[in-house]
């Protein structure tokens, strides 16, 4: 039986604009298995950045319930959110939020000395994901001497640190060049099939999300279409 790291059930967000609620998620339900590579696809306007605030366990639904692992957060106070979301959820910016001032090694390690990992764990698991990133060479280097992709891999590697139950990437590629991008998504791409990382992207580039097994795309705050990589191309 196939085990959901995440779902939502009849999701709805209405933002206060004035007087007037205007919905931004009309009722999504979207269950990610372990191991899937899911794509959220959209326009701008579709839904897409609030389904990713619920994913992430970011901010909470006006109606409709969230789980993680199975567990439901809804009604969770934030304190509890913030903690959930520090130990099962990897998050991947496309600004890549690396601490300037500290190395690779550190900047990946950073999640484990939250979570007060010993630091005998740190050093193997820090360096087992920087070599899996292909940048065991780089450990003592700072951001500042890394190109861009460098540091989504960097990135990349923080959020795997702490053994997260999902990865979850909000336009991860946005800041870098079309070949470095490819790199990136074939990197996740390994993630999943060949190390079973279970990861959520959120994008607006078609061609991006053509590199997940599976696509959910939003149009005006509901999933139009919810499948296989390839059939969703063939739509296209």
């Amino acid at each position: 039986m196939e085990s959901a790291v995440l779902e939502l059930k009849d999701v709805w967000k209405v933002y206060k604009m004035d007087a007037v609620g205007v919905p931004a998620l009309r009722g999504i339900s979207l269950k990610v298995n372990k191991g899937e590579f899911v794509a959220v696809v959209g326009a701008s306007g579709s839904g897409k950045s609030t389904a990713l605030n619920m994913i992430g366990a970011l901010d909470i639904p006006t109606k409709g319930l969230v789980f993680l692992d199975g567990n439901e957060i809804t009604s969770l106070p934030e304190s509890s959110l913030a903690r959930i979301r520090g130990k099962k959820i990897g998050f991947v910016f496309q600004t890549f939020n690396l601490y300037p001032t500290l190395n690779v090694f550190d900047n990946i390690a950073l999640p484990m000395r939250i979570h007060e990992f010993t630091e005998q764990e740190i050093e193997k698991q820090v360096r087992e994901l920087a070599e899996l990133v292909g940048l065991k060479h780089r450990a003592k280097h700072r951001p500042s001497q890394l190109s861009g992709g460098e540091r989504q891999r960097v990135a990349i590697a923080r959020a795997l640190a702490a053994e997260p139950s999902m990865v979850l990437a909000d336009e991860p590629t946005g800041n870098l060049d079309t070949k470095t991008s490819r790199e990136i998504l074939n990197l996740f791409v390994d993630l999943n099939r060949k190390e079973g990382k279970t990861i959520v992207m959120v994008t607006h580039e078609p061609g991006l999300a053509a590199y997940a097994g599976r696509i959910v795309e939003l149009r005006d705050g509901k999933i139009v279409f919810d499948g296989k990589s390839q059939k969703w191309r063939n739509t296209k």
